[in-house]
């Protein structure tokens, strides 16, 4: 059994809009709509919506408004940390793999999906992510100014990432609490040393930031996403 938990808690502050922007339109239904029916093709999965508190009345009526049915929700925290680890807490007992992806990515192909789940056929594997190479060149900022660094040894990493439920679970309940997460691989890797295996991501796999992605990913809808 896959779980997947859908982080959507975020209040959008870096959109700029009047909504955060997992619920700003995108070819007339909300971003996060878009999410969640891509991530209902997951076979043999079940879903776990994470929203603030205060956005459920507002969620609430868009799905009345578009004819949609919400997936079960759960209220985030204070940070994503908090909001995933919230979530974790429905996670059922029979589940064998956790995958969490963020609410403002609407393109997760099933491709993709199926390349991230495909290393888990090996037993030894408890973790898979999306990654993309870098086309700009990188600096590393120091207190003195700045400098370049080579970038290809460095990638971008997307949602969803997918882990072992019982590795992403441990990862949370035992998770230093004077550190700072940027996504759930670096939970998992505050464990000590593992290897969590990097796997082709998708270019259309956006995550919606800026009031421009918004066009880029109306763009992909009408053309049709660029991944396999």
């Amino acid at each position: 059994m896959i779980h997947i938990i859908i982080v959507a808690a975020g209040s959008g502050s870096r959109f700029g809009g009047p909504l955060p922007k997992q619920f700003c339109d995108l070819a007339g239904r909300p971003v996060l709509m878009h999410t969640i029916e891509a991530l209902r093709q997951v076979a043999d999965a079940t879903l776990t919506l994470v929203l603030s508190e205060h956005d459920h009345e507002l969620w609430l009526d868009l799905c009345r408004r578009h004819g949609f049915e919400s997936p079960q929700v759960v209220y985030g925290g204070a940070s994503r940390f908090e909001s995933v680890r919230n979530a974790l807490a429905r996670v059922g007992t029979d589940t064998d793999i956790i995958m969490v992806h963020d609410g403002a990515r609407p393109f997760p192909s099933q491709y993709m999906i199926a390349a991230l789940l495909a290393p888990f056929a090996d037993k030894t594997c408890i973790g898979t992510l999306p990654s993309l190479p870098l086309t700009d060149s990188i600096r590393r900022i120091d207190g003195d100014g700045s400098e370049a660094v080579d970038r290809s040894a460095y990638r971008s990493v997307q949602t969803p990432q997918v882990f072992r439920a019982g590795i992403l679970l441990e990862a949370y309940r035992h998770a230093p609490h004077d550190m700072t997460f940027t996504d759930d691989a670096s939970v998992v890797e505050a464990l000590g040393p593992c290897r969590i295996e990097l796997v082709a991501g998708d270019p259309c796999n956006i995550k919606i930031t800026n009031p421009v992605d918004i066009v880029l990913a109306e763009y992909i809808l009408e053309k049709g996403r660029c991944s396999h």
